[in-house]
């Protein structure tokens, strides 16, 4: 293979941020607190001006379907955590990471994060990627870094077919 690892994993985050940036650049501000559905999670703003999802313990079946403000919340906590954890810092909790707010405060902090992530991605050699990681698993499942990488491009794909599939149908209602 005359690409490394590290290049492939990192096309392929380009390619899904591409697929993120297309939906987050036509996001009406509404689009970003709108329900889709009676049974939804969101993100709800505190007394302090502190925005919060909603959140169950064990999943819920039926499992809720999210707000495009609850789904750039998602992305923002585990890419955080993420971060954290191949970094070699203990990833803060859930409840530690607020959604920053509606439209370009939450855009904002998504690039913050990509960048972010693709300056640690860049620094990743082969040594570094068959690390071992405990994250988003436990350290007896045996992974490495490089499977941390790989999950969060696939967490990424799966949360911009949700943000692109809730913006098509607020697009075409309009």
């Amino acid at each position: 293979m005359s690409t490394s690892r590290t290049e492939l994993l990192r096309w392929q985050a380009d390619l899904t941020w591409s697929l993120l940036t297309y939906h987050l650049d036509r996001l009406e501000p509404a689009d970003f607190l709108r329900e889709p559905a009676a049974l939804c999670w969101t993100v709800r703003e505190d007394a302090d001006g502190r925005w919060w999802p909603d959140w169950a313990e064990s999943e819920p079946d039926p499992v809720p379907v999210p707000t495009i403000a609850w789904l750039t919340w998602h992305i923002g906590w585990w890419w955080t955590t993420a971060l954290a954890g191949v970094r070699g810092a203990e990833p803060p909790e859930r409840t530690e990471i607020p959604w920053p707010g509606e439209g370009a405060a939450a855009v904002a902090w998504l690039r913050e994060l990509r960048e972010e992530w693709t300056a640690v991605l860049d620094g990743l050699d082969d040594a570094a990627l068959d690390r071992p990681s405990a994250y988003p698993w436990d350290a007896a499942a045996g992974l490495t870094v490089g499977h941390t990488a790989a999950w969060v491009n696939a967490e990424l794909m799966k949360n911009v077919a949700e943000i692109g599939q809730l913006r098509l149908r607020y697009a075409a209602e309009r």
